[in-house]
């Protein structure tokens, strides 16, 4: 057990004073350097050892003064020498040591003074002896103490896992798997974090490796089967004739070392990828995302792409924040100069229980734990301020008993339940180092309460009763509807209750479902991230259907959408929003809006927020057949179903022609949305009015025709069966006659504007490419500007990074303008002439390079700033501050243009042109 920092505080006074005069380097420095450890409550014949021999850079031998292998190389001088020589002959010892020897700090002294290099953190600092009890903290890595911040990014974790994965492949190619694999390896990263955190002597337990194993490996796994047995036993319970070594190390409980697994065996290969393991500092380690690489070394798959596996703390604290720290700490500020109301505040702490019911490697209980325990400190440190005495120990209240999480896998169960062993420590070890006085809970007493079950299944009242709970967070899975087991698909109808079309709904959504059937009539807060799909296009409607189906749900605060990922190389991104609900309504209500899907978030207190997380009215926009507003229809484009026979790219257009002339008369140029935006050059076989004389007298359309009704034939779809008798045509055919407006199905969230644009009546629309017949320049300034983008962004759906645009959600739901007076409708119109006059200009660009997110001329742009000007007043005179602002007048409108309307109003609207 470490000393605590105010017993090496008073040693380092006394040793500084006895070797105050000392200045002879041979005679004295190895007492001086065993005394040294000595001040930390350590035994330097434990950890490192004097006179190591190496080969030097240059072949030459060498001898280092002092070597902790991993830790610590000491050069040491005479008094007054030069200790930047000093340095340089140290790091000359370097390429003697294996990788898992090379120490992370240097340490040179001549006596009088010392200089101290943390190689990792690239720090140096330097001080006089008798400033050593000053500088102690700078040594809390000999005591035992955490110094450092712990950091997410930092690339121990990486490296931790890459080791990991190592040993775990060796470790499965001699067949040892499945549970028991999984356990052990758990035990080995608790052993190795405990010798680098001070619940174990430093490097207690490699040394036990070291000096009580071969170096073959051929006793190590027994070696290892009886440590973990000891590591389970009290001090009374254990044989006193056992090694000395094993009897030293601490009874841990806590059932981590319970259960008694099948050995395990090692070769040398085996051994020194577990020393190469153990030479890490895992008091670095973060728990908040090392559970993920962790997990993710079981894949190898994952495991090529670990960086991607986590998520970072940033978007974790976009949770926890707003769910229920920023409130206890505003109500912390508010009691810390009261004694009566901090005890109360601190005791309401410990009443509070938290919920993940998706918890994976339990990096969300893990933030959320060490935030509460930093807030505690904070308590503590307030309920010291002018006492005389004051017992830490018996005042620290904060467990991670209060912390419950639901988890289908089981290995991310017991990751989970280590990682809140981990971060209790470390935050342990920070208030020892706050107060002076070592605090450990170990032997462990307390768990999470970490559930090995499936939460859609389940009543979570099993794990814990909704009467003690007070707030559900978590980060469900992301399967869209095309990506579902059938076993998912079959969860998700299970919790729907009240609703048929459960198949497009997201499979996170089941979440939002049990835990508002969960939370009924009680005060529990919910925070889910989510992809942001559930807010936008046909899964909204019937999602917040069944969540008022259960129980009145209402949203207290929301992120809208942003991209979640990790700071990692080639990490996983995708667009998400942060939903809060709860069965009673806010006090306050705030929504936080990115200005890009990458930038940092606004906050705004608002009086609403609906389900597409808009302060505006808390309606559901359903999906219709027709407009709204008397508006022209829009269609989707012609789907040929046809195994790709009545298409052409360019090539084979050009080949068909050239072996039969004949059917170019009935070649049409064809896009769908893709081809559109980047003017991508397809073509097809359009036989609608082709006559059957002329068919039969090109043998090559022929052979795609039959091909076409082959492969309509074979299809299990009985309505494409149907259409293998009229195989010369598309499936679907909604061609309009007349030129039309072409609106793409896809676009990426990048853009600031969807590329819309006009096509003859001879470019035939493919299925995803909508088409308005007939549009007017009106229509196209309506359709193209701002306040539509700002309604498409509100509502549409989702696909991968992109828009999907909808006829039956975006379109018929629009609320057009109604222009007061003929100038702002000739105002329009012009505006949206300058904008196609402004892309005529450049003939040779595509719309994707006119519409590129960094690359927009400044024409156009300026062009459409003009239109978008322009449709705003048509709305309203006071301009429109930002896009969320937009989407917020227009969804009052829709409110207004779908409220129930007598019958003489129903006539009325029949008649009116917009």
């Amino acid at each position: 057990m470490p000393l605590s920092w105010n017993e090496i505080r008073g040693r380092a006074r006394a040793f500084a004073k006895e070797w105050a005069d000392e200045s002879r380097e041979v005679a004295e420095a190895k007492s001086f350097w065993d005394e040294f450890f000595a001040v930390f409550g350590l035994s330097r014949r434990r950890v490192a050892t004097f006179e190591r021999r190496v080969v030097k850079q240059g072949g030459q031998p060498g001898r280092i003064d002092l070597l902790w292998k991993g830790m610590l190389l000491v050069e040491h001088k005479s008094r007054g020498k030069d200790l930047t020589r000093a340095y340089k002959q140290a790091i000359d010892y370097f390429p003697g040591l294996r990788e898992r020897e090379l120490p992370r700090h240097i340490l040179v002294s001549d006596f009088a003074r010392f200089r101290l290099y943390d190689l990792d953190a690239d720090e140096r600092c330097e001080f006089a002896l008798i400033d050593l009890h000053a500088n102690i903290h700078r040594f809390a890595f000999i005591a035992g103490y955490q110094t450092h911040k712990i950091q997410a990014q930092d690339p121990v974790n990486i490296q931790a896992a890459e080791r990991m994965g190592a040993l775990h492949d060796q470790l499965r190619a001699i067949g040892y798997l499945g549970h028991r694999l999984e356990v052990y390896l758990v035990r080995l990263l608790f052993c190795m974090f405990a010798e680098d955190t001070g619940i174990f002597e430093r490097q207690q337990f490699q040394n036990y490796i070291e000096e009580r194993t071969a170096e073959d490996g051929a006793d190590l796994a027994a070696k290892l089967d009886e440590l973990f047995y000891v590591l389970n036993q009290t001090a009374a319970e254990r044989l006193s004739a056992r090694d000395e070594h094993l009897n030293a190390f601490p009874h841990i409980n806590g059932d981590l070392f319970a259960e008694r697994l099948a050995p395990a065996a090692f070769n040398s290969a085996m051994r020194e990828s577990l020393l190469r393991c153990c030479a890490l500092d895992w008091s670095r380690i973060s728990p908040a995302i090392f559970g993920a690489l962790f997990q993710a070394i079981m894949d190898p798959t994952a495991r090529r792409n670990l960086g991607a596996h986590y998520t970072s703390e940033e978007n974790i604290l976009k949770v926890i924040n707003p769910l229920f720290m920023d409130d206890l700490r505003a109500e912390f500020a508010a009691a810390r100069n009261n004694a009566k109301k901090l005890f109360a505040f601190h005791k309401k702490l410990r009443a509070l229980k938290f919920l993940d019911p998706a918890c994976g490697c339990g990096n969300f209980l893990v933030i959320a734990y060490r935030e509460l325990r930093l807030l505690e400190l904070e308590i503590l440190r307030a309920a010291k301020a002018g006492q005389q005495s004051f017992d830490v120990r018996s005042l620290i209240a904060l467990d991670v008993d209060q912390f419950y999480g639901i988890e289908i896998k089981e290995f991310p169960v017991q990751v989970a339940q280590v990682a809140m062993l981990l971060i209790d420590h470390q935050m342990n070890m920070l208030v020892s180092r706050e107060f002076g006085e070592y605090f450990a809970r170990i032997p462990l007493a307390n768990s999470a309460h970490i559930l090995h079950a499936n939460a859609l299944t389940m009543d979570w009242r099993h794990l814990v009763q909704n009467t003690e709970l007070k707030f559900i967070m978590g980060n469900p899975p992301f399967v869209g509807k095309s990506m579902q087991s059938k076993q998912q698909k079959e969860e998700l109808r299970a919790c729907y209750q009240h609703l048929n079309n459960a198949g497009i709904m997201d499979y996170c959504t089941a979440w939002y479902c049990k835990a508002v059937e969960y939370i009924r009539g009680t005060e529990i807060k919910c925070a889910f991230v989510s992809t942001n799909s559930i807010t936008q296009g046909e899964q909204v409607a019937p999602l917040w259907h069944e969540l008022n189906a259960t129980a009145k749900t209402y949203i207290h605060f929301a992120h809208r959408s942003f991209r979640w990922s990790n700071e990692a190389k080639n990490n996983a991104i995708v667009s998400c929003v942060i939903i809060s609900f709860a069965a009673h309504p806010a006090k306050t209500k705030w929504l936080f809006d990115y200005a890009t899907p990458t930038a940092a978030p606004q906050a705004a207190e608002v009086n609403t927020i609906n389900p597409y997380l808009v302060e505006a009215p808390d309606v559901v926009v359903e999906s219709r057949r027709q407009p709204i507003c008397d508006v022209t229809p829009m269609v989707c484009g012609s789907k040929p179903v046809d195994g790709g026979n009545l298409l052409l790219d360019a090539d084979e257009k050009k080949e068909l022609i050239s072996r039969e002339p004949r059917a170019k008369k009935w070649i049409r140029p064809y896009s769908m949305g893709d081809e559109f935006i980047h003017g991508i050059a397809r073509f097809c076989l359009w036989l609608k009015d082709c006559p059957a004389h002329e068919l039969k007298q090109m043998p090559l359309v022929m052979k795609r025709v039959d091909a076409v009704k082959k492969m309509r034939q074979a299809s299990p779809k009985i309505t494409t069966q149907q259409m293998a008798g009229q195989s010369t045509v598309f499936m679907e055919l909604r061609q309009p006659a007349s030129d039309y407006l072409a609106v793409p199905e896809v676009s990426t969230d990048r853009r600031i504007y969807i590329p819309i644009g006009y096509l003859d009546a001879n470019h035939i629309a493919g299925g995803t490419l909508f088409a308005v017949a007939d549009a007017t320049r009106f229509d196209f300034g309506v359709i193209t500007s701002m306040m539509h983008m700002a309604w498409m962004r509100a509502v549409a759906g989702r696909l991968g990074m992109g828009y999907r645009y909808s006829a039956s959600i975006v379109y018929n739901n629009f609320p057009w303008p109604k222009p007061s007076t003929d100038k702002q409708r000739t105002n329009i119109t012009n505006a949206a002439q300058k904008v196609l006059d402004a892309r005529a200009s450049f003939p040779q660009a595509t719309l994707a390079d006119l519409y590129h997110p960094l690359m927009m001329p400044p024409r156009l742009y300026k062009a459409h700033k003009v239109l978008d000007r322009a449709v705003d007043r048509a709305y309203r005179a006071a301009p429109f501050g930002n896009e969320a602002d937009r989407a917020a007048y227009l969804f009052t409108l829709y409110q207004q243009y779908t409220a129930p309307m007598l019958p003489k109003e129903k006539t009325r609207r029949k008649r009116r042109r917009i």
